[in-house]
This record gives C-alpha cells, structure tokens and sequence, in this order.
C-alpha cells in the first residue's frame, strides 16, 4: 500500500497523472492539492506518504521556497518536482535543495512510472538528456536554502511583495492584517536573512525567482 500526494494546480494534468499512477501501482492512494497552504495541510494530515510530486510553480509556492521549506518540514519524504521545463539551471538548483527527481511533464507515463520506481527505492531520478549536465549547487545557494527555511510560509509572502515594491500598507491589505504586523515580520525576515534593509532582502528573493514557464501538459 502507498500513498502519494499530486501537488499541482493543473486539475486536467493532476486527473491525467493521477490516473497512469493508479493503473501501474496496486494499492496506491492518491491525495490531491492545489496550492502550498492545501499542500502544507494534506502533509501536516497525512503521517504516512511515500511521496510528493510537487509542482514548482503552483500559487503560494514561491518558487523554490516551497520546495525548501516542505524539504525542511519533512526531511524524510522523497519529493518529486514534476516541471513543464527542463532548464538546467532550474534542475540543478531543484536537486540541490534536496528533491530526488525531476519529472518532466511532458514524460511517457511508462517514463514517470519508472521515475517513481527509481525514487521509491532510494534512488534518484532524471531524463537521461540531462542526467549528466546537472552542476552541483554553490556555497552561497546552500546557505540560502538554510536562511530561507527559517521564514514562515506568511513571512515568506511578505517577502515577495517586498519584491515586488509593495508598501507596508499595501502588504497589510493584501494579506488582511495590520501593518504593525508587517513591520514585525519584516523585522523577523531581516533577522533570519542577515540584511539589514528591503534591498539587500529583494536581492534575496530575487535567487528563489523562476522564469515563468508554460506547461507542457
């Protein structure tokens, strides 16, 4: 018996992957969800997953900070980043953060399932066209994973719309809370990152940053 938990906000892709992994696995149970905050819960619900196929660029994600944090929260749960690319740079920084595979979402479902094979027994996984051109990640990427895994999922989205040169005020709106708040947890974020100003902050955010990609299914 497994049980596997599709984190993507496609429903047609999540139906279609979900439907090649029940025909090709007996026993197996699927969990769905379509944001992070739903991906945080099913995994904060379910003790017993054997895997996540996770979805970079799903809402609340954050990119890579989804990535990093669910890596942080649960050290011991083999994770699978299912992508509509296969930019290397993207894989090596999504390998080195600690997924066992990257499943492209335009692989066979034989592909996929063997990918889950793979990575079920321990091993990890990608497409034979890349498998030897992904570069290990830097230092300085490795101490970011670390910094960036001490946010909170709410300190992290205050963080983008730093990014993305909200005011205080405008941050309190969007998020439906004071703006004493957000100066607390933007106090927090500079504590936890090492900097001392927003710049130096969005500089930061600007390395979990991925280019917008189409999906290929």
């Amino acid at each position: 018996m497994s049980q596997f938990l599709i984190a993507d906000d496609h429903p047609l892709f999540r139906e279609a992957l979900k439907g090649a992994l029940l025909s090709r696995i007996e026993g197996l149970t699927v969990f769905e969800s379509d944001n992070f905050d739903g991906t945080l819960a099913v995994l904060s619900e379910q003790e017993d997953l054997d895997l996540l196929l996770l979805d970079l660029h799903m809402p609340g994600n954050g990119d890579l900070y989804g990535l990093i944090r669910i890596r942080e929260d649960y050290p011991s749960l083999p994770i699978a980043v299912v992508s509509g690319s296969e930019d290397l740079t993207i894989v090596s920084k999504v390998m080195g953060y600690g997924a066992m595979g990257f499943i492209p979402k335009a692989s066979s479902s034989d592909d996929i399932a063997y990918a889950i094979e793979q990575i079920l027994e321990g091993e990890s996984w990608l497409p034979e066209s890349i498998k030897d051109k992904v570069a290990a990640i830097t230092v300085e990427d490795k101490e970011l994973a670390q910094q960036v895994a001490s946010l909170t999922p709410q300190q992290y989205k205050v963080l983008q719309y730093l990014h993305e040169g909200l005011l205080n005020k405008q941050i309190a709106y969007e998020l439906n809370i004071s703006e004493a708040t957000v100066k607390a947890h933007i106090t927090a974020i500079f504590r936890k990152l090492g900097v001392y100003n927003r710049t130096q902050a969005v500089l930061i955010a600007s390395k979990l940053q991925l280019e917008p990609i189409e999906p290929s299914a």
